[in-house]
């Protein structure tokens, strides 16, 4: 959008006003001709005009003359003048000309100012008066007709489309009622036609006039203008320096872009990765290697993640050429910090997009974003979103996890990730300013083209490198950039507290000079006395979640009027008005960057550890602030006082990876770099290693003192970059890290070390290396003797050509190095560019990746044509044929690999994994086998590991030359079972060479049929398997069959030469699968069938064997083999059984095993009889863990009795009883009551426990036990006895054996919530709980009453219960949720007027009640509605209401409708 900086002029008052001083009155003309925060108004008061007039451009300049003034009243209530900020242009912002455009279109409207293409005299212009847009004739006084209604705008709240279109009626009547006549606004007289004419500079955005838009169109169109109105209003007032508020931009005006870097993986990783860079902010949508509908953009503080949102903002409003939003129909921009207690995506967009306007409401917006034909979603800082932890799901949660706007472009901003990222996100993130980003920002916005200025900045800034990492935050930047040309004495900074402090200063200084203006304010607050705002800055970076932002008025009353008005004009504070989610606006306040309150927080640590006398812990000081969060803070204190900087120095050396930010933190305490080179000569004498595993912080310190290193010319022997790089930028000459830093200060190192990846496994991201980057690179290192690059992830250029060398290069004779991990080392010949490898025999290796493969040849060709011998060629999963025709190997990838004359081993791997899953077998004939040895001269060894490849079961001896049988090749194939099969010249035929293999079978039929293939060979060997492992695909053993029958359906015959048969089955936790039970007969079955059976074991919780074999059932040679059968259910209980031949029963071998005991009644049968087993053996059980089975305790027969009835009688032995109940969501069970009589009955019964467990919301032990009533044995042996009936509660009772009352332990750290369900024990209980919590001062986020509350006592001092409790005042609680109860309304006043004394409620929630239609306002208490309390209404028609206490009445707060 064009803007005339020549028209920028000021009105008298800055909110212009009818017949005022700052009104532009009738007659006076307007210098203002460019675009208003409001133009949409008047363009659509353009296309809905009705008096048929020729107003467009094509009409000519008489007729424009010709026309009267009847006026447009148009109304505005969305913004009054004293809500919106001016512009960038010191411009009166609500002065609106009426000149015709026709170049809005549906997208937006044009670039081109129609204001450049008018001269009429009759230009109407309209002047915002408060709630009014007063339109006026610039060349004559107004001459509104008596008969003329206004025309209400298009966002008049309290008119409807049909009023409009009834106003354009009525003035079309008179129009044809001047019969032949010129019209009432000067046009051609109008025909008698009773047709409206559709004149085309009357139509819509959409291309129709208005009469024939349906209502959705309308709605549509209402709803896009007013998203261009609200976004003019931000990124029109963009504010690049703090302390000059005269001066705002328009951010196209001050935009100048930063590093933009990518991820490149299929995956979203949290890990450092590899990231690529991109060119322009315009590449984020088109460029195809991040597309995708979840976007993260990543960035510190500073880094302009909300001025990329506001320049996107300005594109799709300004449809920019050349921008992703240019084509976008509908943007919506959301500020996470304001969705607070919003958890709807469309009713955050109603309230702070579209203000009151009552016409497009929720259930619109959500068919207007769905129906749009393409629609973008930023959700603009989500590290600020209060809602992000909340246990009830919010439409950003549903967002992130693809349940809504699941086709929909979504832009996350944040400075990190989410706890939750859909699998397709792809992450961007910011790097800040680099030397161009920095140059062409003081060109655009400081200097112009002025270069002695310019160079007069960047000096100033390499003459500061203790700035240099400051200086990469874009915010800091350009003030750093502004100060150092505005003011003449600027100083070099030995610290960075000095330049901040320099900073501040000329912050009140500036301030100073402009109160000695006339008519202005003075300000009069001492620039050294802040101890009130370094108190609150401290708090709020020290808490565990950083919260900066404070409402105005909360932070007045701790600063004062004056200090606050003070630092607000100064810019160090910035205001924000925010919309509630009731439509509320409230005004918030926040540093102008985080800084700032880093820089307060660190005067009042300096304040706290400089008071005499007092011994302060610095872990518990500095115990929510990590350094790599807030280094600034430590920086900053050490700087500010050099005793209270030691404390820090020394506390810091307890911490591990500190060493180069405690030298940092030296350099700031002494004021002086000179006192710590030698500290930093010491680091850059060794080696100086950036870690990729390093935090960010380490590697920022490390990078910093390299740039002191460079300035102080202190050579640096060796930079040993571990799995850390990521690229080298030629354009600004530096090594990128895959974190994002820069490591730009190379000039004095000697040695450079890159290290990546060397193990096994899958390979990180590729890493190539171009000529031009690794020339650059030796360019740039002027010292520069070595450089290494080890690692698989690295690509370097094949050759370097010979003419792209530089002279001084090949003078200098850097010896560059490349090894990989088979220890090939390559070396860079600087005659003719070419790689020369150094190992005499070295080891090849062709990986799956393409990139790999290439450069893997083009070694294999250089190795062949030196006649270097290749000692081993490993093929790693890429193995496709050999191509007999032609006489080469060919690749998955399609290459084909020709050169193998001096390959002595040849090492095909496939898959070796233990499961095949979908593989595909490659079949390697008779011809390609021996066409594969021919080719080879120099082959000895040719060895294929896997399981997809199908090699031939025989050679015929015929075919094999005698020339391969002169050569003995060995020629061997791994199945990856651990059977290795050798070729046998003689005969051509396989041979064995494992004595007894070992194999398992997996749950997939190719894997199963291989496997019977391989077994039955095996069988007709007679070789011996040392182990066959059934991995969860054991259906049953046929008995008439004699076979094993496989999940799969197939069947397991050959038996007989199996030793060890291992059946694996279900050992974690969750559903259990089916059930398998294991007969008597097939169990005996299976051992006769096996011949050579020596042990059979059983593992998981899906088989069931017999619990006991009769013993006259039992053939004699079972007796006498005695073969060893173990059945292991549950390894988390450790508990063995094994067969005994004598008797039939089983025997456990664990010494203290542990058992649980579940729902399904065949586990507790089996679990039953295991106890009995171990009880009548006298083995202990050290846990036994009744999982939501326990039903009572019979004290009557001493046993415990479950939900199926199975008794447990068997507990003399059990060391720890765990009654595990309901401790999740849904519905509860029936409450079980264990009586004093049952707990002491069971505690005596169990003659060896220790301790005793209740965990769950359904069991209700008694308040308490008679201390008289309590056993002398029972106080003796001091049992725990524990209860815990919510986790949810935090809070965990223990008997004491003394008073026979309940202890309490609070588990939770922070704040919890407590239900309250309608049982007299829950009541009860609930009680207690509450009492605990309500004691210890922990915070009650939500008090839950789900069909409990009764009523209020008429004190209004307790809540009475059904039950007849009662819950006194409680001032912790910060939610009541009420559920299931008729309220009258004497019953809800009196819940407000307990709200009133419970002074930490701020929401009321009635769920599924009956509550009264409405209440008198004046009898709501005045003290809650300056609370903000807000009360809310969900009955169970699925609406939900806010009660409006200003009126007593209930409105809705939002409507149900369909979603994505």
């Amino acid at each position: 959008m064009d803007r005339d900086p020549g028209d920028d002029r000021e009105l008298p008052d800055g909110n212009p006003s009818p017949g005022g001083d700052g009104n532009l009155g009738p007659g006076r003309h307007s210098t203002r001709r460019g675009r208003s925060l409001m133009s949409w108004m008047q363009r659509s008061a353009r296309r809905y005009n009705p008096f048929g007039g020729t107003s467009g451009r094509g009409s000519s300049h008489s007729s424009q003359h010709s026309h009267q003034s009847d006026i447009i009243h148009i109304q505005r209530p969305l913004h009054r003048a004293d809500e919106i900020a001016p512009t960038s242009r010191d411009e009166p912002m609500f002065e609106v000309t009426d000149d015709h455009d026709d170049a809005f279109t549906d997208e937006g409207m044009s670039a081109t100012d129609p204001m450049e293409q008018t001269g009429s005299e009759d230009r109407i212009t309209r002047v915002c008066t408060g709630d009014d847009w007063v339109p006026r004739h610039h060349s004559r006084p107004n001459e509104l007709s008596q008969d003329t209604q206004p025309i209400p705008g298009p966002s008049t709240s309290s008119h409807s489309v049909e009023h409009l279109r009834q106003s354009q009626q009525l003035i079309d009547k008179q129009a044809r009622a001047s019969s032949g006549s010129l019209n009432p606004v000067g046009g051609a007289a109008r025909s008698q036609s009773t047709e409206p004419t559709e004149d085309p500079h009357t139509m819509t955005s959409l291309g129709k006039p208005l009469h024939r838009l349906t209502e959705k169109q309308k709605k549509k169109l209402f709803f896009i203008e007013a998203l261009r109105t609200r976004y003019k209003v931000d990124y029109d007032k963009v504010q690049p320096i703090p302390y000059i508020k005269d001066k705002l931009y328009c951010v196209d005006k001050v935009y100048v872009e930063g590093g933009f870097e990518f991820m490149p993986t299929e995956q979203v990783t949290r890990g450092s990765g590899s990231w690529e860079r991109l060119e322009s902010y315009k590449s984020l949508f088109s460029d195809r290697r991040i597309q995708s509908v979840r976007r993260i953009f990543e960035g510190e503080p500073g880094y302009g993640k909300t001025t990329v949102t506001l320049q996107l903002a300005y594109d799709w409003c300004n449809r920019v050429e050349g921008s992703p939003m240019r084509d976008v129909e509908v943007l919506i921009i959301l500020r996470m910090r304001q969705l607070s207690g919003i958890r709807s995506i469309y009713r955050a967009i109603e309230v702070y997009l579209l203000g009151s306007d009552p016409r497009v409401e929720e259930a619109d917006i959500a068919a207007i974003i769905r129906e749009s034909r393409s629609a973008v979603v930023i959700l603009d800082g989500y590290d600020e979103y209060p809602d992000q932890h909340s246990r009830r799901e919010t439409d950003v949660q549903r967002i992130l996890k693809l349940d809504l706007f699941a086709s929909t472009p979504v832009i996350l901003t944040t400075r990190y990730l989410p706890d939750y990222l859909a699998p397709i996100t792809r992450r961007v993130r910011l790097t800040g300013f680099d030397e161009i980003a920095r140059d062409e920002y003081i060109r655009k916005a400081v200097v112009g083209e002025d270069k002695i200025a310019l160079s007069i900045i960047k000096a100033r800034l390499k003459e500061n490198p203790v700035l240099e990492d400051l200086c990469q935050v874009p915010l800091v930047f350009v003030m750093f950039a502004h100060i150092a040309h505005e003011n003449q004495d600027f100083q070099n900074f030995k610290s960075v507290t000095e330049f901040f402090r320099y900073m501040i200063r000329c912050f009140h200084e500036h301030l100073k000079n402009k109160s000695k203006e006339l008519n202005t304010v003075r300000y009069s607050i001492d620039e050294n006395e802040h101890a009130a705002l370094d108190k609150l800055a401290f708090l709020a970076i020290s808490q565990e979640n950083q919260q900066i932002t404070w409402s105005r008025d909360g932070m007045c009353k701790q600063l004062g009027q004056d200090f606050y008005e003070t630092y607000l004009a100064l810019g160090i504070f910035v205001e924000e008005e925010v919309v509630s989610y009731n439509s509320s606006r409230e005004v918030e306040v926040r540093f102008y960057h985080k800084l700032f309150c880093e820089w307060y927080a660190a005067h009042h640590i300096v304040y706290i550890l400089s008071q005499p006398g007092q011994s302060v812990s610095l872990d518990k000081l500095f115990r929510h602030m990590k350094p790599e969060d807030v280094q600034y803070v430590y920086r900053f204190a050490c700087g500010l006082n050099r005793d209270v900087g030691s404390s820090i120095i020394q506390y810091l050396r307890g911490s591990r990876g500190t060493f180069q930010f405690r030298i940092l933190c030296l350099l700031e305490k002494s004021g002086d770099a000179e006192g710590t080179l030698v500290s930093v000569r010491s680091l850059c004498s060794g080696t100086v290693t950036i870690k990729g595993g390093d935090n960010r912080l380490l590697q920022r310190s490390t990078v910093q003192l390299l740039d002191i290193a460079a300035t102080r010319g202190i050579p640096v022997s060796c930079i040993h970059l571990d799995q850390c790089f990521s690229k080298f930028d030629v354009t600004n000459a530096c090594i990128v890290l895959t974190s994002g830093l820069r490591v730009t200060s190379l000039k004095t190192v000697k040695a450079l070390c890159v290290d990546g990846f060397m193990g096994e496994g899958i390979i990180p991201s590729r890493i190539e290396v171009t000529s031009e980057e690794l020339l650059g690179l030796l360019q740039t290192c002027e010292t520069l003797e070595e450089i290494r690059f080890e690692g698989r992830e690295f690509l370097l250029p094949h050759s370097v050509p010979a003419e792209m060398i530089p002279p001084t290069l090949k003078t200098r004779n850097i010896m560059v190095s490349y090894e990989d991990r088979r220890g090939t080392i390559h070396q860079l010949n600087w005659d003719d560019g070419q790689w020369q490898t150094t190992t005499n025999e070295p080891s090849l290796r062709i990986p799956q990746e393409e990139l790999d493969q290439q450069w893997a040849l083009e070694e294999l060709a250089r190795l062949t044509t030196d006649g270097i011998l290749v000692s081993s060629l490993h093929l790693e999963q890429c193995f496709s044929k050999f191509d007999v025709t032609n006489a080469c190997i060919v690749l998955k990838s399609g290459l084909r690999l020709t050169i193998l004359k001096t390959v002595k081993v040849l090492r095909v791997t496939g898959r070796i994994r233990e499961t095949v899953g979908d593989c595909k077998g490659i079949e390697v004939t008779r011809l390609e086998l021996l066409g594969l040895f021919q080719k080879c001269e120099t082959l000895k060894e040719i060895r294929f590991e896997g399981r997809e490849f199908l090699l031939p079961h025989s050679v015929p001896a015929e075919m094999i030359p005698p020339t391969l049988k002169t050569r003995n090749i060995m020629v061997s194939y791994e199945d990856g079972r651990g059977m290795i099969h050798q070729l046998n010249w003689d005969d051509g035929q396989w041979q064995t060479t494992t004595n007894e293999p070992a194999f398992r079978i997996s749950q997939e039929e190719l894997d199963q049929q291989w496997a019977l293939e391989e077994l039955a060979r095996l069988s007709t060997d007679g070789i011996h398997v040392s182990c066959l492992h059934l991995d969860r695909c054991f259906s049953k053993f046929d008995v008439t069959n004699a076979c094993i029958v496989l999940t799969s359906g197939l069947r397991l015959t050959n038996l007989k030469t199996v030793k060890v048969l291992h059946v694996g089955g279900f050992t974690g936790t969750g559903t259990i699968p089916s059930r398998i039970e294991v007969t008597r007969e097939e169990l005996l079955g299976l051992l006769q069938t096996c011949e050579t059976l020596e042990e059979i074991r059983f593992v998981g919780r899906e088989y069931h064997l017999p619990l006991s074999v009769p013993a006259e059932l039992i053939p004699p040679t079972m007796k006498t083999t005695n073969i060893k059968v173990s059945y292991e259910r549950d390894r988390e209980h450790g508990v063995i059984h094994q067969l005994n031949w004598d008797d039939g029963q089983w025997q456990t071998t664990t010494s203290e095993p542990a058992l649980r005991i579940p729902q399904e009644v065949m586990d507790q049968q089996w679990a039953l009889e295991e106890l009995a087993r171990l009880s009548t053996d006298g083995i202990p059980v050290s846990c036994l863990h009744l999982d939501q089975c326990f039903s009572k305790f019979d004290a009557t027969n001493a046993c415990i009795v479950l939900t199926s009835a199975l008794r447990v009688t068997n507990l003399k032995t059990v060391k720890v009883l765990h009654v595990g109940g309901f401790t999740g969501t849904g519905t509860i069970p029936s409450d079980i009551e264990v009586t004093r009589e049952e707990l002491l009955g069971l505690l005596q019964t169990c003659e060896t426990l220790e301790e005793i467990r209740f965990e769950g919301l359904e069991y209700f032990l008694p308040l308490s036990i008679q201390a008289e009533r309590m056993p002398p044995t029972l106080k003796t042996r001091n049992i725990k006895v524990s209860y815990e009936r919510y986790r949810e509660h935090g809070v965990v009772h223990q008997l004491n054996w003394d008073d026979g009352q309940w202890q309490h332990q609070i588990t939770v750290d922070g704040s919890v919530r407590v239900d309250i369900f309608q049982g007299k024990l829950d009541q009860q209980w609930g009680k207690k709980e509450l009492a605990v919590l309500s004691t210890a001062g922990v915070s009650i986020n939500r008090l839950y009453l789900h069909r409990s509350f009764s009523n209020i006592t008429d004190n209004t001092q307790s809540i009475i219960l059904t039950s007849g409790c009662t819950i006194p005042v409680l001032h912790t609680v910060r939610e009541l949720r009420i559920s299931y109860t008729d309220v009258d309304l004497e019953v809800f006043l009196r819940i407000l007027a307990y709200t009133k004394e419970c002074t930490k409620i701020t929401w009321i929630i009635f769920e599924y009640c009956n509550v009264p239609d409405e209440v008198d306002a004046k009898l709501i208490p005045h003290l809650l509605k300056q609370r903000g309390l807000k009360v809310y209404w969900f009955p169970k028609t699925g609406e939900e209401y806010i009660l409006d206490l200003g009126a007593g009445n209930w409105k809705k707060w939002r409507r149900q409708y369909g979603r994505d």
